[in-house]
């Protein structure tokens, strides 16, 4: 069965689906502009990319289709024509026009959580590299983790002052678009992969604190791996105090400990 994380919290160029290869040690992961092949097809009808879509792309094109905008199943008949009719929305052809210029250069991004990776990789060694993504969503999600790869919604970070974003039938508070801006990309795809890893224990019943202690520590970890204090709530203050106590602790014990009170 196929496991997928969703969290809530998208020019075409030449090179189309090219890649930039990251290294850790003897691992290499590859941040996939699926976005760009996406595009091709949902702006002028290429078949050529529909058919990458789905050869090269096919778990990418299975996940955006069933379960990002949930239009159908990939086996239909009908899906690529319901695809490509459902992109046709001016608001969501806006959505890729903008996404695609302000993200033409995402050497930055990559830059980013190629070091945010090579600290996740040292302080947890067996921690397995994903394959990483961008798409252009619905405004649905921001970042999806599973089946060992992660995507980036880049329709979801296209900055607090954008217009779409602030308008009222949409409903996001000042507080979800300062969340919706290029700088949270990176943060967004560690934080939400370590919860996958790390997920919130089901089999017990948990405080609001310590659920709030659970998030803490994986923002703490998320601020240690990019190299600056992006989250400063009270709980990852907390974390970092306890932390400061316990030198000797080790990010994998800090993650896995169940003992929340520890913290509070």
């Amino acid at each position: 069965m196929r496991k997928i994380y969703f969290i809530l919290v998208m020019m075409m160029l030449g090179c189309i689906g090219c890649e930039w290869q990251l290294r850790f040690d003897d691992t290499e992961v590859a941040i996939d502009r699926y976005d760009r092949i996406q595009s091709l097809y949902l702006t002028t009808g290429d078949f050529s990319a529909l058919q990458q879509m789905n050869t090269d792309y096919s778990m990418q094109t299975r996940t955006l289709i069933e379960d990002v905008l949930r239009i159908g199943k990939v086996n239909d008949p009908e899906i690529n024509s319901k695809f490509l009719h459902f992109y046709q929305d001016s608001t969501l052809q806006m959505l890729i026009g903008e996404a695609e210029q302000q993200y033409a250069d995402m050497e930055d991004i990559n830059e980013e959580i190629n070091n945010a990776f090579q600290y996740l990789k040292k302080e947890l060694p067996n921690i397995e590299i994903p394959q990483i993504y961008s798409q252009i969503g619905s405004l649905a999600q921001s970042i999806i983790v599973g089946n060992g790869m992660i995507g980036i919604c880049l329709d979801k970070y296209l900055g607090m002052e954008f217009d779409l974003y602030m308008r009222p039938e949409y409903g996001y508070s000042l507080e979800q678009r300062r969340m919706m801006q290029r700088q949270y990309i990176v943060p967004d795809c560690i934080g939400f992969y370590l919860l996958s890893l790390y997920p919130m224990p089901y089999d017990q019943p948990i405080s609001q604190a310590e659920r709030d202690v659970h998030l803490g520590r994986i923002q703490w970890v998320v601020n240690k791996a990019i190299g600056r204090d992006l989250f400063r709530s009270m709980y990852v203050q907390k974390v970092d105090r306890f932390m400061s106590r316990n030198k000797n602790m080790k990010v994998e014990q800090l993650l896995g400990a169940s003992k929340y009170s520890d913290f509070l």
